[in-house]
């Protein structure tokens, strides 16, 4: 046992976690962290903004599937970290957020950047705590990481005050170390019962979430897609839970699915405006819910079943007790509409018309993505336009920010998923607007040396909103939505990055291929065509 000062407590403690990197913009109020982490070797990530700090802990946590790590200096450093602790509670991802503060001697005495980070917090992580003294550190620490990872994952926000860490203590770990995240499995009488209901079912489909991303048994979707013959539908992180040839893969023909179903099974996603509030299934059918939220059950939606417990373990059980289903008709069915609706992708998708259409942009891409790459999705009409048309499968991974629909979280995800993934080739999808939240970030990765490659659907808009704008007062009166046809690359190659404009097919490829192979964060820009595939999309 030997005495250290509290900001290598943290780095201890975050160690012992698995913890490798921290992601951060420096503040005076928590350099005793960085000191700490370097004896640790722990790698300091620095951002240009808090807010990409955040976003990057989150991204480490969906990558390696342990809570990411950020540290953040008192007052507008926590404030600026706001957004991303509220995405992430909003999308279930676990996060340890670290706020420095003045000392606490002089606590609501006016010391610089004094303020009340506990209250502030509170209402969008799980737990938010000021740690009362430097020997209880570790412990705080150890009970931060239980808690982001326990039910529904989440934040969790830690106010460490200067002195706190200056101060010293023993280094002996608490007697309790860090340990799995609990899992439930579903009640049995009630996984007998939707057994029941699937073998009496006629046209059954699934929607399955990004709580699976949570569950030891991320593998069992393809398990039970192989033994029951019925739709599936992932959102979220549940991408490439199916090869995107499986029978059962289904992209296309949700609606089509839900207005026939007699019976549809949804794990780990909320009855929230992207299920229409549980209207979109119809009356008739039966609804099974399966979430690690007890609470969520039920809401919104009257339900016949509802489990509380881990998304993989209850399709585990659910295999288990039915062993196969059989519904060729039914399944051939959905097949066709959903080859409908791909079929008329594929004349966007191979269209050689200038500038390049959205579709043709990202099949493009698609084609030179690998087994072990990480598409993020940062921005609105052109990465709706990325989820559909990219055909990935894991290890492969899609990140985008989740329902609370943030903007911006492209660069910090990015970052994260490079360094948490160094094998892999991490592309950041975006919209020309978001790039205007966070873009400066690219000078971080060139100095850091995190090569991510940004493509940039450029249609001078914020396309997503504008078109309906339009829709509803006319273009003489669509106001805030019009951008320009911005180089954006120029700024990425400013900061040392490689830079590429597109304007036409023939540049699209080679420009790809260069930014692949430079070896820098790139940025490939390209000015999109217009495009009816998204029209009628909501954004409210």
């Amino acid at each position: 046992m030997t005495q250290v000062h509290g900001g290598r407590l943290v780095a201890k403690a975050l160690k012992r976690h698995g913890t490798t990197h921290l992601f951060t913009l420096c503040g005076g109020h928590i350099q005793a962290i960085y000191d700490g982490c370097l004896d640790e070797e722990i790698r300091v990530v620095d951002t240009r903004h808090e807010q990409t700090a955040g976003h990057a802990a989150d991204g480490y946590a969906r990558v390696t599937g342990r809570p990411g790590v950020c540290a953040v200096t008192a007052g507008p450093g926590v404030t600026d970290v706001v957004t991303a602790a509220a995405n992430a509670q909003r999308a279930g991802i676990p996060m340890i957020i670290i706020g420095g503060a003045g000392p606490r001697a002089l606590q609501d005495m006016g010391s610089l950047q004094d303020m009340n980070h506990i209250e502030l917090m509170r209402p969008i992580t799980k737990w938010s705590v000021a740690v009362p003294s430097t020997d209880r550190i570790q412990e705080y620490i150890d009970s931060a990481f239980r808690i982001a990872q326990a039910g529904v994952p989440g934040p969790v926000f830690l106010e460490m005050p200067l002195d706190l860490l200056m101060n010293w203590a023993d280094d002996a770990p608490p007697a309790t170390g860090p340990a799995p995240a609990p899992r439930p499995g579903g009640d049995p009488a009630s996984i007998a019962q939707a057994a029941k209901l699937l073998a009496e079912s006629q046209r059954p489909m699934f929607i399955v979430g990004s709580q699976l991303r949570w569950s030891a048994r991320m593998d069992i979707v393809k398990r039970v897609a192989d033994a029951i013959e019925a739709p599936f539908y992932l959102n979220g992180m549940a991408r490439g839970a199916l090869p995107y040839e499986h029978r059962g893969l289904m992209t296309r023909s949700r609606k089509f699915a839900l207005g026939q179903t007699d019976l549809c099974f949804v794990f780990g996603t909320p009855f929230d405006f992207r299920l229409d509030y549980g209207r979109a299934i119809p009356p008739g059918a039966k609804v099974v819910q399966i979430d690690l939220d007890g609470a969520e059950l039920g809401k919104n939606r009257r339900l016949d079943i509802a489990i509380h417990g881990d998304s993989g373990l209850v399709l585990e059980q659910l295999l288990a007790a039915v062993k196969e289903k059989k519904a060729p008709e039914w399944l051939a069915s959905v097949r066709a509409s959903e080859d409908k609706s791909r079929a008329k992708m594929a004349a966007e998708i191979e269209s050689s018309s200038n500038p390049p259409n959205p579709l043709r942009v990202c099949s493009e891409l698609g084609k030179r993505l690998k087994k072990n790459d990480i598409v993020i999705g940062d921005g609105g009409d052109f990465v709706a336009t990325a989820a559909y048309v990219l055909k990935l499968e894991q290890p492969q991974l899609w990140m985008d920010p989740g329902p609370l629909g943030t903007l911006g979280v492209g660069p910090g995800y990015a970052m994260a998923a490079k360094l948490a993934r160094p094998d892999a080739n991490v592309v950041l999808v975006y919209g020309d607007g978001s790039f205007g939240l966070h873009g400066l970030e690219f000078e971080a990765m060139v100095r850091q040396n995190i090569p991510v490659i940004a493509v940039i659907g450029n249609d001078a808009g914020w396309t997503q909103i504008r078109r309906g704008q339009v829709e509803l007062y006319g273009t003489e009166r669509a106001v805030a939505t019009a951008l320009d046809y911005t180089r954006y690359d120029k700024v990425v190659e400013a900061v040392g990055g490689f830079g590429a404009w597109v304007e036409t097919v023939d540049e699209l490829g080679p420009a790809l291929d260069a930014a692949f192979a430079s070896g820098k964060p790139a940025c490939v820009n390209v000015k999109i065509a217009t495009s009816d595939f998204r029209k009628g999309a909501i954004s409210v």
